[in-house]
């Protein structure tokens, strides 16, 4: 299963781990609004919401026009890239994390910017709708009446 991954979700599989470590509920590929998507969300013990973009390359870093349209969906946002990544390219205000496939580790807090009440109580239903959907999924992949898998990304969308 590992060699199907790409840098990013191998980057994206140790960030994981290493939130759950620290009590977070981590959601891969998530989509805060239409338009977005964000490598990792993590739903806190307290209700935080942490974004983590994963970067395996400076070009990828560099091709990455929509991070800072992130900024509002958050209370902190991270990088998460390797050890060999150039870091000194990462603007300042925001964390990192140094990870791998297997594990990771916070190397910057970042800010915290808190979301609006309203914002967060949208966000946090959507996460464990989408979640809740993932799971069922798993149990339950059957085929839609043309042949693909039920629920896919265009399910986990919605209307902002």
């Amino acid at each position: 299963m590992m060699e199907d991954l790409q840098p990013g979700q191998k980057l994206a599989r140790g960030v994981s781990r290493y939130l759950r470590s620290l009590g977070y509920a981590p959601l891969e590929e998530f989509v805060p609004a239409r338009g977005l998507r964000v490598d990792v969300m993590a739903l806190g013990p307290k209700g935080e919401l942490w974004v983590i973009e994963c970067k395996s390359s400076r070009a990828d870093f560099q091709s990455d026009s929509k991070w800072e349209g992130y900024l509002e969906w958050c209370d902190r946002y991270f990088w998460a890239v390797d050890m060999d990544f150039p870091a000194e390219l990462l603007p300042d205000g925001t964390g990192l994390i140094i990870a791998d496939s297997y594990d990771a580790e916070i190397i910057r807090m970042a800010p915290e910017d808190k979301l609006a009440p309203a914002r967060r109580k949208k966000l946090v239903q959507k996460f464990a709708m989408d979640a809740a959907r993932r799971l069922q999924r798993l149990r339950d992949p059957r085929p839609g009446k043309d042949g693909q898998l039920l629920g896919g990304a265009a399910e986990e969308q919605s209307d902002w």
